[in-house]
């Protein structure tokens, strides 16, 4: 049984797709016109933590590569943009959230993303029932339109998961100051270029101001036991 079936198996609760599933195409793109292997010398010195998601927005050693010169140039267009990865062990959706502008994500294990629509937002309210599960191989790199609600992976095994996050330079850096709200919307306005929805069981990230609009439950993502696979 693949990695991906047992998945299936013992996440009975939850579709999970794979990315080549017809239903990925409303959510994203396959990247395949792009060669990251020169990302992979510094994510494989990178640790997985224990206890929390780690999250490192701009890593230079990684802008200095032709790769970033070429994403930059052709995918958005001579926009500035950093890179940087995602490492860690969570299993729960959390929250969703969504930028107005499209993400790379290159995944260098096997992970689960939690997707949704910003379309299907109401009153600055979404519900959880409307996510769906997609299974990304390692290796896979795709496009995450800027409609596409998606938060950090989720495991899937013991290891934890790691990812490559592309996005226009100075997504997820702090806010300067507040902003004079003008729209429903700003109320979820988090950090730069960054619109998010926290889980109400999330307190961690709602005392840090997030706005509590996912209704329903976490979602979670069972993984698998390495012992038995």
């Amino acid at each position: 049984m693949s990695k991906y079936d047992l998945l299936k198996e013992i996440n009975r609760h939850i579709s999970i797709y794979h990315v080549e599933d017809s239903l990925f195409k409303q959510y994203g793109n396959l990247v395949d016109s792009y060669d990251f292997e020169e990302l992979k010398p510094y994510m494989d010195q990178t640790i997985i933590p224990i206890d929390s998601n780690e999250y490192v927005a701009s890593v230079t050693e990684m802008e200095q590569t032709k790769v970033k010169e070429e994403i930059q140039a052709n995918f958005y267009g001579g926009m500035p943009i950093q890179i940087g990865y995602c490492n860690g062990p969570n299993s729960t959706l959390n929250g969703l959230e969504y930028h107005k502008s499209s993400e790379i994500n290159v995944m260098m294990t096997d992970l689960v993303l939690l997707l949704g629509r910003v379309q299907d937002i109401e009153s600055n309210q979404y519900d959880a029932k409307n996510v769906d599960a997609f299974f990304f191989p390692k290796g896979t790199a795709v496009e995450l339109y800027a409609t596409t609600l998606h938060f950090a992976p989720c495991k899937v095994d013991d290891q934890g998961f790691k990812a490559v996050v592309i996005l226009p330079a100075g997504t997820n850096e702090p806010l300067e100051k507040a902003v004079e709200k003008k729209s429903e919307e700003d109320e979820l306005l988090f950090m730069k270029n960054k619109w998010l929805l926290a889980h109400p069981d999330r307190e961690v990230l709602i005392n840090r101001g997030a706005y509590p609009g996912i209704l329903g439950e976490n979602v979670q993502i069972l993984h698998i036991n390495n012992e038995k696979f």
